[in-house]
C-alpha cells in the first residue's frame, strides 16, 4: 500500500531546512506533527517537599534542555539567586549551548560531556568535592542514578519536570498511513488516548532499540525501523520504505 500521509509524535521542527520538509515535498506525501507527550514543570512547593534546598549545592547536572528551563524556573519561583560560582555538568555540546539563554558562557564554569552520559561521568568525578543537584524528569533512566553512585559522589535527584500524555481525542476518527514514534512514551500515549487501537494497514515507524520493545510488547508489528547502517536518521528510513512502496521498487 502507496504511503500519502504521515503523522510524526513530535512537535513540528521550528527549522526551515528540516529534513520532513524535503521528504514531504520530494515524495509528494503530507506529514502532519503532533506531540503525543508533553513536559509540565512542577511547582517550587513539589521540590521543596522533596527537600531540596538549593541553596546546599554547588553544582548542577543538566542531561537536557528542559532540564536547564525548569531548574532556572524554579531557582526564579524560589527567589533563589543563582551564585556565580556555580559549576555546571552539561551532558551534551546542545545543552551546554543553551544554557547560555540563562547564564553569561564565557564569565561561568562549564563542563560539557560528548553526547551521552557515562561520557560526562569522568568530568563529574574529577571535581568529588562538590554537593551535585540533577534536576530530571519523572522517567528517569536507571542508567543515570546507577553512574552517579558509582562514583561515590555526593549528589541528589529531584523530579522538576514530568512527562505528561497529551490528548489526543481529536485524532480518533483521522486515518494515518503511518505513524512515527521516538520514544516508549510515545506507544504509552497512544494506548491511553485509544485503549483499542488496532494496527491493520497502518504502518508504524520507530526510533531506537526501546521503542521497538514497547511497541512489540503492545503485540503491534515494527514496519520501519531507525537507525540502522543504512538509515541512520527516522527520515532516511521513511524515504527508503516510501520509495519502495510508492515506486513498487
Amino acid at each position: 500500500m502507496k504511503v500519502k500521509t504521515i503523522l510524526v509524535s513530535q512537535p513540528e521542527p521550528k527549522i526551515e531546512n528540516s529534513p520532513y520538509f524535503d521528504l514531504q515535498e520530494k515524495q509528494k506525501v503530507k506529514i502532519d506533527f503532533r506531540p503525543f507527550i508533553h513536559v509540565e514543570g512542577v511547582s517550587a512547593k513539589d521540590i521543596r517537599q522533596q527537600k531540596v534546598d538549593l541553596n546546599n549545592y554547588t553544582a548542577i547536572i543538566l542531561t537536557s534542555r528542559n532540564a536547564v528551563d525548569h531548574f532556572f524556573r524554579i531557582a526564579e519561583e524560589m527567589r533563589f539567586k543563582v551564585p556565580d560560582s556555580m559549576k555546571y555538568f552539561c551532558q551534551s555540546e546542545a545543552v551546554a549551548f543553551y544554557l547560555q539563554k540563562y547564564v553569561v558562557y564565557r564569565k561561568r564554569k562549564i563542563y560539557v560531556g560528548k553526547r551521552t552520559f557515562s561520557e560526562l561521568s569522568p568530568l563529574i568525578k574529577k571535581y568529588k568535592e562538590e554537593t551535585f543537584l540533577l534536576p530530571n524528569t519523572d522517567k528517569v533512566k536507571p542508567a543515570v542514578p546507577e553512574m552517579l553512585n558509582a562514583l561515590g559522589i555526593n549528589w541528589k535527584q529531584a523530579t522538576f519536570y514530568k512527562t505528561v500524555v497529551s490528548d489526543l481525542s481529536d485524532l480518533a476518527n483521522v486515518y494515518y498511513d503511518v505513524l512515527v514514534f521516538f520514544s516508549p512514551s510515545g506507544i504509552e500515549s497512544l494506548f491511553h488516548n485509544f485503549p483499542d487501537f488496532k494496527q491493520n494497514d497502518t504502518r508504524i515507524a520507530v526510533f531506537g532499540n526501546t521503542t521497538i520493545k514497547a511497541v512489540e510488547e503492545k503485540g503491534l508489528r515494527v514496519d520501519i525501523a531507525a537507525p540502522t547502517p543504512e538509515t541512520p536518521s527516522m527520515t532516511m528510513a521513511l524515504q527508503k520504505y516510501i520509495d519502495k512502496v510508492n515506486k513498487g521498487k
